[in-house]
């Protein structure tokens, strides 16, 4: 392991720190870890998208973007290299992943369509937002009542789905109720190869929450359940399924 930068005994900000506990034992992870997806790039996106409303304002969802920052662990921890295209989040980026931060649908659309040119699959675990608002400049002023006018944003995995033929895809399907039905219909009509389903009212399988559970679908009728896992445990499931249908 490398030493860090950081503040040092002397008081200079430079390379020499010892590196951090949870660096040292990820490195320990990936060394004990089969090396089945080297030579693989795996394109990730993970989080939530902001669509400004106005000056100050933005709408936008509950993802944490947990899922997607387990895949791109796990996937490095295999030996993938990994680009994440991720939303605002709390989280901090797994070490050894090219991470690009984006707000908007339209910039990981562009982020995406960039990443992709040349990688093997794009595992799509961001909660992209379906509409957005046309923005004011300034600030609303609280006048009454308020009526939004959306429009629909660009579907991301749609349009991937033809303009890089070649490319694994898998989508994610999060559905307030047990609609394993409109994941198939995702798996169809966007031309994905995998699909992987989840319940947010579920307990355990919603919003922030650590654990998951889902159904991965596949173009060639495959169905896998899981019971509730942990999202990494879910990660490792979900790239299994890629490495046996990839290959």
């Amino acid at each position: 392991m490398p030493p860090e930068k950081g503040p040092l005994a002397c008081g200079a900000e430079a390379i020499g720190r010892m590196a951090s506990l949870e660096r040292i034992l990820e490195a320990a992870r990936a060394a004990l870890s089969p090396q089945d997806l080297k030579g693989h790039h795996l394109v990730i996106t993970a989080g939530p998208t902001r669509e400004p409303l106005d000056a100050v304002r933005f709408i936008s969802n509950r993802s944490s973007g947990k899922m997607g920052y387990a895949l791109a662990t796990v996937a490095l921890r295999r030996g993938a290299q990994v680009s994440l295209i991720t939303g605002p989040t709390s989280l901090p980026p797994p070490p050894g992943a090219h991470t690009v931060s984006v707000e908007t649908t339209t910039q990981m659309h562009q982020a995406v369509l960039q990443h992709t040119r040349q990688a093997s699959a794009l595992l799509m675990a961001a909660a992209v937002a379906d509409f957005s608002p046309y923005p004011e400049e300034k600030k609303i002023e609280k006048t009454g009542k308020l009526a939004l006018k959306l429009k629909p944003t660009v579907d991301i995995l749609a349009d991937i789905s033809k303009k890089r033929k070649g490319i694994f895809l898998v989508g994610f399907a999060a559905e307030a109720g047990p609609m394993v039905g409109r994941a198939e219909e995702k798996l169809r009509a966007k031309g994905l190869h995998m699909v992987v389903f989840n319940d947010v009212l579920e307990p355990g399988a919603g919003f922030d929450s650590e654990t998951n559970k889902v159904v991965i679908l596949d173009r060639w009728g495959g169905k896998v359940e899981l019971p509730l896992l942990s999202k990494e445990e879910v990660a490792y499931e979900v790239l299994d399924r890629y490495k046996a249908l990839k290959t």
